[in-house]
């Protein structure tokens, strides 16, 4: 089913990497700029985030023995300092998901670079490093963002689709390349939990067990052709009760199946450079651009 399929640690038939998107009340503001102030329910949902799922999410993956990576825009660094210790103090890798979750591919190239380094700043002052992994918010990633994440030392995206597995990201210019971790809108709780009328947010509510009905299926697959599942969750979406729990009993049937590998996405990169470096393993390359500008076959002659 999957080509050039990657060997996985200690013969592991599958990986999995629960990641989760920790917005909190960045897209909120940004998407909201004049508004947001007098939206306080809307602030509320989305502050469930920090307060309430990120403390419940650390309790309950320090149990399992867990470790995973959270993207986490500069801007929510910055507001919530004592959650990002929280995370690392238990292990867990923090990821960049830009600054204020601005979208990337409708902004001009230099306000990207702006807000870029923005969030790198915010990002090496709490933290005290540099990120190596890097999410787009909205998976917004436009034909400057690859240059742009080479030209700062990120060595993983995880914003892209292109693929059931790793694969490589070649800069056309440059020919410089770093490793894309794919993720895929069936793994999003976006699409089945989002409902919010101040938003504009309308999936319709059902209970959790129908997202991860999608979920477990996709899991399956994952681990009978040796593919790589990667969750995009939000802890104001599914870091709610019966949604957590529904997470948790997916993780019990993860267990039970057997042969998975449970990662960081960090460490999924650092396995996929060994296998590189070693020979054993040559991940597929996709060059960016595609495009430098729209279609030629989009002209007419008039």
């Amino acid at each position: 089913m999957i080509a050039n399929p990657i060997p996985w640690p200690n013969g592991a038939r599958c990986a999995v990497a629960m990641t989760w998107d920790m917005d909190a009340d960045s897209a909120f503001n940004w998407y909201n700029q004049a508004t947001a102030d007098n939206l306080v329910a809307a602030q509320s949902w989305t502050r469930y985030d920090p307060l309430i799922a990120i403390p419940r999410l650390v309790e309950h993956f320090a149990r399992r023995d867990l470790r995973l990576t959270f993207f986490v825009p500069g801007w929510v660094i910055e507001k919530y300092p004592a959650q990002i210790d929280l995370l690392l103090e238990h292990g867990h890798e923090i990821g960049l998901h830009g600054y204020l979750h601005e979208r990337s591919n409708e902004i001009a190239a230099e306000d990207e670079r702006y807000w870029l380094d923005r969030a790198l700043a915010a990002y090496e002052k709490q933290i005290g490093r540099r990120p190596r992994g890097w999410r787009a918010p909205s998976f917004a990633f436009s034909k400057h963002s690859l240059g742009y994440l080479l030209d700062r030392g990120f060595e993983y995206d995880s914003s892209l689709m292109g693929d059931d597995i790793p694969y490589a990201l070649r800069e056309g210019a440059s020919g410089r390349s770093l490793i894309e971790l794919p993720v895929d809108w069936t793994l999003d709780d976006f699409p089945h939990y989002a409902h919010n009328r101040d938003l504009g947010y309308r999936m319709p509510i059902a209970a959790p067990q129908r997202a991860h009905e999608v979920f477990r299926s996709e899991f399956d697959a994952a681990w009978e052709y040796g593919g790589l599942w990667i969750s995009v969750w939000h802890p104001a979406l599914s870091g709610r009760p019966a949604r957590f729990k529904a997470a948790l009993e997916l993780l019990d049937h993860m267990h039970a199946k057997g042969g998975v590998w449970f990662a960081r996405l960090d460490e999924i990169c650092d396995h996929v450079r060994q296998l590189i470096a070693s020979g054993r393993w040559t991940p597929r390359s996709e060059t960016l651009p595609l495009y430098e500008s729209p279609l030629p076959e989009f002209a007419r002659d008039r």
